[in-house]
């Protein structure tokens, strides 16, 4: 299990997972572009009813929304596109530049001391480990469930807006 095709957003009744259903097994070793969505299930309007329900009265959401249901409204073959789409548009929300590099092969070990490897560091079953890295912002339901750390970069822009990227540099 990975975060490669799943994401967790705070409901009004407690955590949300956001799964996008692929075909064929789980295999995590398979190249993720080679991996494609099972589009015969509804998971987008699914996952579009959760989110606006979730967030349709975070301070940002209606700055936000019209450009995020664009994601939720193209269907998708391969989840690669899908995840690659919404990366670069949460770095244009976010307004940071960073350059973006892709190797043209897996390697199991990364060797080069400059790269940070995470790739099977933060995953479903233990991102609460890395909870102390995430800024602390105000959300939606904070007042009835507390904070919830390591949530969707969404949850983020909707609830701090301009602000998002100034606490992540924090």
């Amino acid at each position: 299990m990975s975060f490669r095709n799943r994401c967790i957003i705070a409901g009004a009744n407690g955590l949300i997972d956001l799964s996008i259903p692929i075909e064929g097994s789980r295999n995590t070793a398979a190249f993720i572009r080679d991996v494609k969505i099972d589009n015969v299930l509804k998971w987008q309007m699914i996952h579009w009813r959760g989110i606006t329900s979730a967030y349709n009265r975070a301070p940002w959401f209606e700055f936000y929304a019209d450009e995020l249901l664009q994601f939720y409204e193209t269907r998708y073959t391969y989840l690669w596109d899908w995840n690659l789409d919404l990366m670069y548009w949460v770095l244009k929300q976010l307004k940071v530049e960073v350059k973006v590099d892709f190797t043209d092969r897996y390697e199991k070990q990364i060797t080069d001391e400059d790269i940070a490897d995470y790739r099977n560091k933060i995953l479903p079953k233990n991102s609460i480990r890395y909870a102390g890295e995430c800024p602390v912002y105000s959300q939606v339901f904070e007042h009835r469930l507390g904070f919830h750390p390591n949530l969707s970069i969404i949850d983020l822009l909707f609830c701090e807006g301009n602000n998002a990227a100034g606490l992540l540099r924090s």
